[in-house]
């Protein structure tokens, strides 16, 4: 549980704090508390808080248990931090751990963004004063259901990259990154009297490829800038996994979602002198459009936790608080022949619900946990007031390719060009040409479409096509037709070899047999858009059709958390005062958007949609979230 004492006023890399479980009386009868891991006089340079001699898991010498939970602060809006942290503390967490996004701090080389939303170092501040120990996994790959698992695009867009390898390029962008991220994270590390009690050292790499240099790599230059508490590898379960990812001298921990017995079975048979943590116990999982919702038992995820715990492991509780994929931050699963992008919403199923509340599997997991720590219980937080739900009519502002048109100066290529090359990470790329068809119909392919287009003819809809069906027919007409492809990129692959795939048309267009050249596009990144091009665009060119930009305004006398739902609509994105909300799109399984109380503000606010094939009516607030029908998860492993 995460107690605390005073902070020790000596500043004694936070020694002062109780261990988080209540077994050491137990270990002392056993003769297993010797003077391990003692703490360091005054001057001395410390060692890492986190030890385990003789295969116990002591912190500053004392019998201790990582009871950990993820939270993503990248997820979270960062006035929310402080409250999702002390609900993580509620639980009977001793710890929280975060991933570190690359692309979300450097989205363009050398533009470093470590403020607001991206000020990890706050986030680390508050989480040590709520009481919490801290892990930090800095990648540089993360997975994460995030999307291009963290890499950023101009990274994995340059000709020849190789990614997670010991590839001199990619190593060197690694080395630069670390150069700026790794002193952040060296200098809130517990031997400096910050909460850091370890770092992962890279990322289920074992699922990903065996490049053993370049793990060690990435080991040493964590070390080189800093790094001297803990560092583990986290690995699937299996022989395969284990033997890719890990790395001998560092703690292997294991990442699962069920039969802890096997897991612990498995590590300790390879790795005696070590103890047991599940660095990932998957307590749900994640939504992708067009599926279920995915949900799982509290009974059958309290009894892997109990089971965890009974097998004297450590375990962080994966997710503890999902959040939310604000903007276009979501990514994307490819299996087989299967293109899977990520819901908006990663509610994830945690115990602390999307929206802070604390669901009956906090309850069932907070009984286990305390059970495990033998401590006081902290007092539970209060459900986030919620809004009152109303109606909120919708107001069409502007057509949808008069406006795109508007929005972007056009570029001129023979051939389509890709999101990488036109510097574009995500949003929507409007491609214009003029094939002269003759009298007759003939086929339309659009050859490797990542992801959707919708297919435009003379302005008019003329179909949508993906990545499974790629063509369609056009008619014939014996004279020139304007051709418009408005090409969504729905999230980069996060996991598996098609990790760094690139976005857009990658193979060209053609007419029957032939290639259609001479192509005009318009760069539409929405997420990089300010308050000011939303207010070009809603006036950019009269309403159209049944698709384009519109508004929708409504009065709070105090913000408080919310949902939207869109009746009516097809699928689109949602701005709030000017911020990327998301997507929301018909298919589901989600219904509903996250709307943190933090995006709005007392009096007016104002929603701008942009919806690319049918505009509602009227947008509803809901005082609750409706993620969709959902189906029970059940991990294999």
């Amino acid at each position: 549980m995460a107690s605390i004492t005073q902070k020790n006023p000596q500043n004694m890399a936070g020694r002062s704090r109780t261990p988080g479980n209540g077994t050491a009386a137990d270990w002392e009868a056993d003769g297993l508390l010797p003077s391990d891991g003692p703490i360091p006089p005054p001057g001395a340079a410390p060692g890492p808080l986190l030890t385990h001699p003789h295969g116990r898991l002591l912190r500053a010498g004392r019998p201790h248990r990582i009871l950990a939970g993820s939270l993503h602060y990248f997820r979270v809006h960062p006035a929310q931090w402080a409250d999702r942290l002390e609900r993580i503390a509620a639980m009977g967490l001793n710890t929280v751990d975060t991933y570190v996004p690359w692309n979300f701090h450097e989205p363009y080389p050398g533009l470093f963004r470590f403020t607001a939303g991206h000020d990890v170092e706050h986030f680390l501040r508050t989480a040590q004063e709520t009481g919490l120990d801290v892990i930090v996994r800095p990648g540089p790959y993360i997975c994460a259901e995030w999307d291009n698992g963290g890499l950023p695009v101009w990274l994995t867009g340059r000709p020849g990259m190789r990614v997670r390898s010991s590839h001199p390029p990619y190593l060197a962008e690694v080395g630069r990154w670390f150069d700026e991220l790794i002193p952040r994270i060296a200098a809130l590390q517990a031997g400096r009297g910050g909460p850091v009690v370890a770092v992962q050292i890279e990322n289920e790499y074992g699922s990903y490829g065996d490049d053993r240099t370049y793990v060690r790599h990435v080991r040493d230059a964590l070390v080189a800038r800093g790094i001297t508490e803990l560092l583990y590898t986290a690995d699937g379960p299996t022989g395969l996994m284990q033997d890719g990812g890990s790395l001998p001298g560092h703690l292997a921990a294991a990442t699962f979602g069920a039969r802890a017995d096997k897991a612990a079975g498995l590590l300790r048979a390879r790795r005696r002198e070590e103890p047991f943590l599940c660095a990932e116990f998957w307590n749900g999982w994640f939504d992708h459009w067009g599926e279920k919702h995915h949900v799982r038992s509290v009974e059958s995820a309290a009894g892997t936790l109990s089971d965890i715990l009974a097998a004297d492991g450590s375990v962080s509780i994966y997710m503890a608080h999902g959040g939310t994929n604000f903007g276009l931050w979501a990514g994307a699963n490819h299996h087989g022949h299967t293109f899977q992008p990520t819901t908006t919403s990663y509610d994830s199923d945690a115990p602390i619900a999307e929206h802070g509340t604390l669901t009956a599997k906090f309850h069932a997991f907070r009984d286990l946990l305390h059970t495990a720590a033998g401590a006081p219980r902290r007092p539970l937080p209060a459900d986030p007031p919620l809004l009152s739900p109303r109606t909120v009519p919708v107001t069409p502002e502007a057509g949808l390719l008069g406006a795109l048109r508007a929005l972007s100066d056009p570029v001129d290529s023979p051939h389509p060009l890709s999101f990488e090359e036109l510097g574009q990470a995500s949003g929507l790329l409007l491609h214009r040409a003029t094939p002269h068809l003759p009298g007759s119909g003939h086929r339309l392919t659009v050859h490797g479409l990542r992801d959707r287009a919708q297919v435009f003819l003379d302005g008019s809809p003329l179909g949508v096509l993906d990545r499974e069906t790629d063509s369609l027919d056009l008619p014939g007409r014996g004279e020139r037709i304007r051709l418009e492809l408005l090409v969504e990129n729905q999230g980069r692959v996060n996991y598996g070899p098609r990790l760094g795939e690139h976005k857009g048309i990658l193979g060209g267009v053609t007419v029957g047999p032939r290639l259609v050249h001479g192509w005009t596009m318009h760069r539409l990144p929405l997420d990089t858009w300010t308050e000011q091009d939303l207010a070009r665009a809603v006036s950019a060119a009269p309403p159209d059709g049944t698709a384009g930009f519109a508004t929708a305004r409504f009065t709070v006398t105090q913000p408080a958390d919310g949902f939207l739902a869109f009746p009516g609509f097809a699928k689109g994105f949602v701005w709030v005062n000017g911020t990327l909300l998301g997507r929301y799109w018909e298919i589901g399984p989600q219904r509903t958007l996250y709307l943190p109380a933090p995006l709005m503000v007392p009096g007016e606010n104002l929603l701008t949609l942009l919806e690319l094939e049918r505009l509602g009516d009227r947008v509803e607030v809901l005082g609750r979230p409706d993620l969709g029908p959902a189906e029970e998860y059940v991990e294999t492993f």
